[in-house]
């Protein structure tokens, strides 16, 4: 079969080349792949990776067999999945536990989408509990979690502040069910529609410092990420005397599948897809063989939303 491969001697690292069939394990189904999506942290490490790393996180398409010990979707079903490494490629052997079966309604574009994206926003939000007529607060509000984040937490009735650090996705944002859009990369000045019951925050740095002094009495700030500056100095005693009983959570989405399975949030955001309450903003559709150009394109902040690949 063929699979992306990292392969430092060409330009932009990345390109197609044969690799062996996958063997899968009695709990794995081996996946038709039919789309992929790219994600900023998979890219950045294919970019430093050693020759011969197969990256990809995010997969839709048809599984060709089923899981030997019968759990999971039976063969021909449609379906979209989650993987370590080693997605993006033309058959992947996916444990069942981190597959789901796709409604007919959702395409493998809008599924390729859901994975990391679409499930670290749906676990991250669910940390501060529920959404109803809180405030909510996202950073980075134009990548591809920001604009899940946003969507889920308008949909579940929250009063949500997205923060974007370019003037121009302050549109599309506010699309997206954000009911104030701030434009500054500290986050400082979105402290005018706080305090926030539920903060999400993937910068770091200077806006992270800012988000946690934003923090409402026992609220959450999940931190996923860090694209801007992975310090931050904060003033420790503010954050407990002035907001008490606050939580800085950290999060990685891998580790949070030992408290609920990959295909259990799969399931729920394929069915929000199909229901139309969730459209995943979907910039950039290519074939695979541009895959160099595209992964380049989302290390430089090219385009909101989310890149999907179609695999043939």
């Amino acid at each position: 079969m063929l699979a992306i491969v990292v392969d430092p001697a060409i330009t932009g690292r990345l390109a197609l080349k044969e690799a062996p069939d996958p063997i899968p394990a009695g709990n794995e189904a081996v996946v038709k792949v039919a789309a992929i999506s790219l994600n900023r942290g998979e890219t950045r490490a294919a970019m430093g990776a050693q020759a011969g790393a197969r990256p990809g996180w995010d997969l839709a398409g048809v599984v060709e067999r089923a899981a030997a010990d019968g759990s999971g979707p039976k063969a021909g079903e449609r379906v979209v999945g989650i993987l370590r490494t080693g997605a993006w490629a033309q058959r992947a052997a996916v444990p069942t536990a981190q597959l789901a079966v796709l409604p007919a309604q959702v395409s493998f574009e809008q599924a390729a989408t859901l994975p990391v994206a679409g499930l670290t926003a749906h676990y991250a939000l669910d940390k501060g509990g529920p959404l109803l007529g809180r405030k909510v607060l996202i950073t980075g509000a134009s990548g591809g979690v920001g604009m899940f984040a946003v969507e889920l937490a308008a949909h579940a009735g929250a009063k949500v502040t997205a923060v974007v650090r370019q003037q121009r996705y302050a549109a599309i944002v506010q699309q997206a069910g954000a009911l104030h859009v701030v434009v500054d990369a500290t986050a400082a000045t979105a402290a005018e529609f706080g305090p926030y019951n539920t903060i999400l925050e993937s910068v770091g740095g200077a806006s992270l410092a800012n988000a946690l002094e934003q923090l409402a009495f026992g609220g959450w700030c999940v931190v996923f990420g860090a694209s801007g500056d992975g310090s931050a100095t904060i003033d420790v005693r503010r954050f407990f005397n002035g907001t008490g009983r606050a939580t800085l959570y950290g999060f990685g989405l891998f580790n949070e599948f030992g408290i609920q399975p990959a295909s259990v949030g799969l399931r729920r955001l394929a069915g929000l897809v199909a229901e139309g309450a969730v459209q995943p903003r979907i910039s950039v559709q290519a074939p695979w063989t541009d895959v160099a150009a595209v992964a380049q394109r989302l290390l430089d902040r090219d385009y909101p939303g989310k890149a999907v690949l179609t695999v043939s």
